[in-house]
């Protein structure tokens, strides 16, 4: 079920998963994204339930709630580590330590 919505929402998920560079994961990331997805899409569907009959200008927050609630929820059941860690940003820094230069007069 997993590989058939994954190809089904390929070129979504190509957008977060492409990519080499070297990224910091965290299984709280992916537990956090899914909890936005639901808040996003019961955001969307609240408001979409309140207004209804009201002027059509509603349905722009509907629109844009439920999108990032859709995407949320889509990279976070299906999407890969790496999808998760470009969604909150995270890139895995390499720490270099500050090296006195002989040159320098601190």
């Amino acid at each position: 079920m997993t590989s058939l919505i994954r190809k089904l929402f390929a070129p979504i998920l190509n957008i977060f998963e492409s990519g080499t560079e070297p990224f910091a994961y965290e299984a709280s990331h992916r537990t956090i994204l899914i909890a936005m997805g639901v808040l996003f899409s019961g955001l969307a569907g609240t408001v979409a339930y309140f207004a209804q009959g009201q002027d059509a200008g509603y349905f722009l927050p509907v629109v844009i709630f439920g999108l990032v609630g859709f995407v949320s929820l889509l990279v976070g059941f299906v999407g890969s580590d790496r999808a998760v860690a470009k969604i909150w940003g995270s890139k895995q820094i390499s720490f270099k330590p500050f090296q006195k230069d002989s040159t320098s007069m601190l």
